[in-house]
């Protein structure tokens, strides 16, 4: 398998998956208590620790697109990871917005080669434990709904679709995950870039479930 990650630490079974470097630093620094850079290869930048409550956590960037994602995924899934939540950006039906939309991803609309790739067609729903802990961790700041994942966010909200957004990551993250037999949720912010508020949702949410100890993945299929 190719190494994108080089980890020079311990891999967590919950992690946090921002596409953005920086917004991984910045969340290692508001959720976990001293943390340590784990992985800079690639410039993915990634981090591990425990949180305020003693869990051990890793942050760990995916890069931009599905084929990073999904390449990153593999990678943490057999490095122990069993749990985890995108943290990302998308753009509105209507454009971009000054200030961020939160959504927590109930499903993504396939349209990007990466979820066609590995098989998945039409919606790809998300783990639906932690998408009800994201939920009420959230409360009113955030919105249900489901994101269309494509491959240039030119190309807009497909036609005839009943989605809230576009991302370029989501999608292809959950068909993976499904494979690996992972529970994988998703946040994300529409119109503007996603902020450490986010971050500190999907903690929570992680941090509701029961604890699960690192260990090979079993991959599930579709």
């Amino acid at each position: 398998m190719l190494g994108y990650l080089k980890p020079t630490g311990p891999t967590a079974a919950d992690a946090l998956l921002p596409s953005d470097p920086g917004l991984a630093l910045a969340l290692a620094q508001e959720l976990i208590e001293a943390p340590r850079m784990s992985n800079h290869n690639h410039g993915l930048w990634g981090y591990h620790g425990e949180t305020r409550r003693g869990r051990e956590l890793t942050i760990q960037s995916t890069g931009i697109g599905g084929p990073s994602a999904a390449g990153v995924l593999q990678e943490l899934a057999h490095l122990g990871v069993r749990r985890a939540v995108r943290v990302g950006t998308g753009a509105p039906p209507a454009g971009p917005v000054v200030e961020c939309e939160p959504v927590v991803v109930e499903g993504a609309l396939a349209r990007d080669g990466t979820s066609a790739a590995l098989g998945a067609r039409g919606l790809v729903p998300a783990d639906r434990s932690i998408t009800n802990r994201l939920a009420q961790a959230a409360g009113e700041a955030a919105r249900r709904g489901t994101v269309a994942s494509v491959d240039l966010l030119e190309a807009g909200v497909p036609a005839g679709s009943d989605v809230v957004g576009v991302d370029l990551e989501t999608a292809a993250l959950l068909a993976f995950a499904r494979r690996l037999g992972l529970e994988m949720g998703a946040i994300v912010c529409l119109g503007a870039a996603a902020g450490v508020e986010l971050g500190r949702i999907a903690l929570e949410a992680l941090q509701e479930a029961p604890a699960r100890s690192p260990g090979p993945g079993v991959g599930a299929g579709f």
